[in-house]
């Protein structure tokens, strides 16, 4: 089974806790982590890349998100979350 994280809009403290948290629980239960970055427009444009523990490893003393944050007006269009389901599947 594969897990993506995505982080959307403005970036928050805690949120490299989080996605290291999410990828060592995963990997722990042998499942395929992948981020995605850049929020929903990374999603729509198959921007991810594999995550596990050495990815994730030092990331919780850095600021913002690894995977990086966007808000994304082309997700709010059916089109776009068309485009996002695809990559997905």
């Amino acid at each position: 089974m594969r897990i993506g994280i995505l982080t959307s809009g403005g970036d928050a403290p805690g949120m490299n806790a989080a996605i290291r948290a999410a990828v060592r629980c995963g990997t722990d239960l042998g499942l395929e982590m992948i981020g995605i970055r850049r929020g929903f427009d990374g999603l729509i444009e198959g921007d991810s890349l594999p995550l596990d523990n050495r990815a994730v490893g030092g990331i919780i003393e850095r600021g913002g998100t690894i995977l990086r944050t966007a808000r994304s007006a082309a997700f709010l269009t059916p089109e776009g979350q068309k485009r996002a389901l695809k990559q997905i599947r």
